[in-house]
């Protein structure tokens, strides 16, 4: 049996039928929509020269008539912006007392709303009793009057004066000179000062009755907007702050009761009508800054004229000699302990503070000291020692 011969490798093999592969039928393109020319309005010049003289001082011209307009708007919106001022430092003032009562398991609103109330009480009681002693006492100055200038014009020292200094005839040219016109202006004037009083009064009791019911949520949104990293350090000296605030409001209100209780034990002594509502006058003015105790002196003075002229120049010493004592010892002494402030610097900030900013300056001149010394002993005294 004989093998079979090998394949032919040239031997045609059968051909593998063809793969038909469909045709793609291409997709109907959209026209092409001709871009926009870039440059249609012109190419772009180069940048402004930030060193060119005309720019500059065009940009710092109106940059001036910016400050500037800023200034006008400032200057002509001072008065208000200093009761809103006085109303934000009343409710800070009296934020402690609020916490004190929500503490105690009072609502919010309901806290507020007593502290509110309180504090319409104190001034209306002020007020109450105010105008009856005064009314009363100054009616009876003018009926007393001639007998009171006819004792005067008996003096010889008086006598003396009025001769030397000539004041007869200065007095009756003042007299001279006053017209109707200027009769009237004083009354118009004096009217206007009287509502303008009462509309600044009622305007910050209202600030502060909504600084109090929102003062949580101002101090929040003010916290949001301190970088988180630095949040907790700020409002840990933010909060100790405010407490100074508060306690500088105690201090003061403890200063003015012992006014008060001087007043009274002074009336006492000399006999005069209604002592306990002459404290009250005294007490309630002395929480003025810088004006109160005087209008309070003033007006225990013109009582004890009204009652004799003893009285009077008794009262007048004595308001003199006791303001002394108030400002350079008893104040800042309340204030150290308080706000933890030295004597000197609680004295040379209300002397700073009054002869800066007047009323308000003497309002915040010591929470202001306190503040700056916390920030220099925790902030400002640590930083340096790190370099």
């Amino acid at each position: 049996m004989s093998a079979e011969p090998p394949a032919d490798p040239s031997a045609e093999t059968p051909a593998a039928a063809p793969v038909v592969v469909p045709a793609v039928v291409p997709a109907a393109v959209p026209a092409a929509v001709p871009a926009a020319d870039e440059n249609q309005f012109g190419a772009p010049g180069p940048p402004l020269n930030r060193r060119n003289p005309f720019l500059f001082g065009f940009l710092f011209g109106l940059g001036v008539i910016v400050a500037y307009a800023l200034f006008l708007g400032v200057r002509n919106a001072a008065s208000i912006l200093v009761l809103i001022f006085i109303a934000l430092f009343l409710a800070i003032g009296l934020n402690p007392a609020v916490t004190r009562l929500r503490q105690l398991g009072l609502p919010r609103g309901a806290a507020v709303a007593t502290v509110a109330l309180s504090v319409v009480l104190l001034l209306a009681g002020g007020l109450v009793a105010l105008i009856p002693p005064l009314v009363t006492q100054t009616t009876e100055l003018v009926n007393n009057a001639p007998e009171v200038l006819e004792s005067l014009r008996r003096s010889r020292t008086v006598n003396d004066l009025v001769q030397r200094y000539d004041l007869a005839s200065r007095v009756q040219g003042a007299v001279n000179a006053g017209t109707v016109t200027n009769a009237l202006g004083g009354v118009v004037g004096g009217a206007r000062l009287l509502f303008g009083t009462i509309f600044n009064i009622l305007t910050v009791l209202v600030l502060t009755i909504y600084f109090m019911a929102a003062f949580e949520r101002m101090k929040a949104a003010g916290y949001r907007l301190v970088p988180a990293s630095r949040r907790e350090r700020i409002q840990l000296l933010t909060d100790e702050i405010l407490t100074k605030v508060g306690a500088y409001m105690v201090g003061a209100l403890a200063i003015a009761v012992l006014a008060g209780a001087s007043t009274f034990v002074l009336a006492l002594i000399l006999g005069l009508a209604y002592p306990f509502a002459l404290a009250v006058v005294v007490a309630v003015c002395d929480l003025i800054p810088q004006i109160g105790a005087t209008i309070g002196a003033v007006v225990i003075s013109l009582v004890g004229l009204a009652s004799s002229i003893t009285d009077g120049v008794v009262c007048i010493v004595f308001f003199v000699v006791y303001q002394q004592v108030e400002n350079y010892l008893i104040y800042p002494r309340v204030m150290r302990r308080s706000v933890r402030v030295s004597d000197v610097a609680a004295l040379v900030a209300a002397l700073l503070g009054v002869g800066l900013f007047g009323v308000v300056g003497a309002l915040v001149a010591i929470p202001m000291v306190a503040a700056i010394q916390l920030i220099s002993r925790e902030v400002l005294l640590p930083s340096m020692q790190k370099r």
